[in-house]
């Protein structure tokens, strides 16, 4: 008896010192002002069949969005080997510095969108080694493109490279040190710019991303679904993204951290496109969006982009402009 006193007595004492250290490292500053943007993506828009010239447009000029991410996608920048094609990546870059937003260019064989790495179909079938100085090839011609536009914020390479739960098929491990050779190459060709290195705020530990990179970027998924079980909505509170930073900070050095994607479409197992309008009502409503919303603010991020505004106009196309206005009422404040 006395033995098991013992023991209760040190786990409850560890507990308390975890209780009071959460507490401690979750005292981050929520900002009174959040500086929002969203990602946008070609790729995306022609997932869902629209013209993604007027989505861009009207994310500019409808919803007044002055912070983009933008991904340089390797088959939509180099379709055939050696034959660059910059056109709609020069429209993106182009119109969004006529109207003095800024850009968070994404670059690399990992960008955001599934299948998470995206290669042209020229490359399948070559060695890591040649893929690897393939990729390095197309990532050099575009930093040399864009590095002139002063309306770019930071450059990111890759997308959530430390995350290997998911696309593991597609991508497969990842290789540390070649990560760390494409963010040299970028610091290189523009030394004056800073590197942005991202890691999921669900399942990353943030390690990696945050020694990795100048600047630190995570996301938030407050809803996802699982095909056993159905919907299920994250166990971790604002406080878990508050107390990792400020820990990061403190094992890792202090660094920008931002909410670099909060997701706010549905979670889906088939491409959008193919799933019922019913379906992505019920997997994303607009109380579900506002909710995410609300659940970001108080998280610590002052600096927020949002994932899904191209499935905002999609659903405003299927007579749902609730998404849409939604957003336009949050980027008019």
């Amino acid at each position: 008896m006395i033995h098991f006193k013992k023991i209760l007595k040190v786990f409850l004492s560890i507990l308390l010192l975890f209780v009071v250290a959460f507490f401690l490292l979750s005292r981050k500053t929520i900002p009174e002002h959040i500086t929002y943007g969203v990602s946008f993506s070609k790729f995306h828009s022609d997932e869902l069949g629209l013209s993604w010239k007027d989505v861009f447009i009207s994310t500019l000029d409808d919803l007044k969005v002055r912070n983009f991410r933008l991904s340089a996608h390797w088959p939509m920048i180099e379709p055939k080997q050696g034959e660059y094609h910059f056109d709609e990546l020069d429209f993106q870059m182009q119109e969004a510095k006529k109207r003095d937003a800024h850009v968070v260019l994404a670059v690399g064989r990992r960008l955001p969108g599934w299948p998470e790495c995206h290669d042209p179909d020229w490359i399948k079938g070559r060695s890591v080694a040649d893929r690897n100085a393939e990729v390095l090839s197309y990532i050099e011609a575009v930093v040399k493109r864009y590095r002139d536009y002063p309306n770019i914020t930071y450059w990111q390479v890759e997308n959530e490279p430390y995350l290997s739960v998911f696309a593991h098929e597609q991508c497969g491990d990842l290789d540390p040190s070649f990560l760390k050779q494409e963010v040299a190459l970028v610091k290189n060709l523009d030394p004056d710019r800073k590197i942005l290195v991202t890691d999921s705020g669900n399942l990353g530990t943030w390690y990696g991303a945050w020694r990795t990179g100048d600047v630190f970027g995570t996301s938030i998924y407050l809803y996802l679904w699982n095909p056993t079980i159905g919907q299920v909505k994250t166990v971790y509170s604002p406080a878990v993204y508050r107390a990792k930073s400020n820990f990061l900070g403190l094992i890792a050095g202090q660094k920008k951290n931002i909410l670099i994607e909060l997701s706010l479409e549905p979670w889906l197992l088939e491409p959008i496109v193919k799933a019922p309008l019913q379906t992505q009502l019920e997997r994303m409503d607009i109380h579900k969006f506002k909710e995410t919303i609300s659940f970001a603010k108080t998280t610590g991020f002052d600096v927020q982009y949002l994932w899904g505004v191209e499935w905002w106009y999609f659903m405003k196309k299927q007579n749902h402009s609730e998404y849409w206005d939604e957003a336009k009422r949050l980027f008019s404040q």
